[in-house]
């Protein structure tokens, strides 16, 4: 089993969730976070100051599934985040020891 975590922008969170829904995923855990990458933030005018943004608002989405399905999980991602512009976002891949449904007990990846 894999924890796929996708850092992705705000507004491509209901396309990303299309195509995983597309692709037969069922659950995922999406949390809002805040960062910066290459980026490095952006500058703002607010009232006439100008003031640096260093963390900008993005959208962590995560889906733990079984390592056949992983691939696709991926591919889904890129295919519905992807804008071509800087601060699209990063994929990370961790290994998931074990996941227990807490309603039934079941483990594994029928818990999935």
């Amino acid at each position: 089993m894999k924890l796929v975590a996708a850092i992705i922008k705000p507004f491509k969170l209901d396309d990303v969730r299309e195509a995983l829904s597309e692709i037969g995923i069922a659950g995922i855990t999406v949390v809002e976070v805040k960062g910066f990458g290459r980026q490095k933030g952006h500058t703002e005018l607010y009232r006439g100051a100008e003031y640096v943004v260093d963390f900008l608002p993005k959208i962590k989405v995560e889906v733990a599934v079984d390592d056949d399905k992983v691939e696709s999980v991926v591919e889904a991602i890129i295919g519905a985040a992807q804008t071509g512009k800087i601060g699209d976002g990063k994929i990370f891949v961790y290994p998931l020891e074990q996941a227990i449904r807490i309603r039934t007990g079941e483990s594994g990846p029928e818990a999935l």
